[in-house]
């Protein structure tokens, strides 16, 4: 019941309250973004969604416009504090997670949830195992259980196997702890780069 039915409504009921406060930090980090640059302020990613459809993700750019296209050796997103792509203001929200507020759209519009698995670029569709494409049978979301308890400090193949994990244990009381648990990491900055991939293998399930 929740799973299928309540879980978009409460997505839904959450997003329209949120967005009032969306438009307010779109209104202040908006204009920092373009004028660093004269660049866009939103970046569109193509992502898998629920059953492999591919969707566009919404995001507050965060890198210096056509920046290179970097990925540890696992193919997973390069993400380091000195990272010489990110701008000024696009370290700070990339600390705070406010670059990921955009995707409330992306909630309204159907693409994603609150809680889910974060959702994984178009080619890992051809990467997945047939137990890890298990994870696209739910919408992605803007955090999940691997934001919430690991932010970006397990290996990507941990991460798959948690998303799965995920998806076979959805209900509301484990929404609630990954919700209440992502809002305490954020606050704390836990984990929010990875220096080497040593790093990224301390933290197992």
């Amino acid at each position: 019941m929740y799973k299928y039915f309540l879980k978009r409504i409460f997505d839904l009921m959450l997003a329209l309250i949120a967005l009032p406060f969306f438009l307010i930090i779109l209104l202040i980090i908006g204009p920092i973004i373009y004028f660093q640059d004269r660049g866009s302020i939103f970046y569109n990613a193509p992502r898998l969604g629920k059953d492999g459809k591919v969707f566009k993700m919404y995001k507050f750019r965060s890198m210096k416009m056509n920046a290179l296209d970097l990925r540890n050796e696992d193919g997973s997103t390069f993400n380091s504090e000195d990272d010489p792509r990110l701008t000024k203001i696009g370290k700070f929200i990339r600390k705070t997670s406010l670059d990921e507020t955009p995707q409330l759209l992306n909630i309204i519009k159907g693409d994603m949830s609150i809680i889910g698995p974060r959702p994984d670029l178009p080619e890992f569709i051809d990467v997945f195992t047939d137990y890890e494409r298990r994870k696209l049978n739910v919408r992605p979301g803007i955090t999940g259980y691997n934001q919430a308890y690991f932010r970006n400090s397990n290996t990507l193949k941990d991460k798959f196997s948690n998303d799965v994990y995920y998806v076979e244990s959805v209900s509301l009381l484990l929404d609630l702890k990954i919700f209440f648990r992502t809002v305490f990491g954020v606050l704390k900055r836990e984990n929010v780069y990875i220096s080497n991939e040593n790093e990224r293998s301390k933290n197992i399930l």
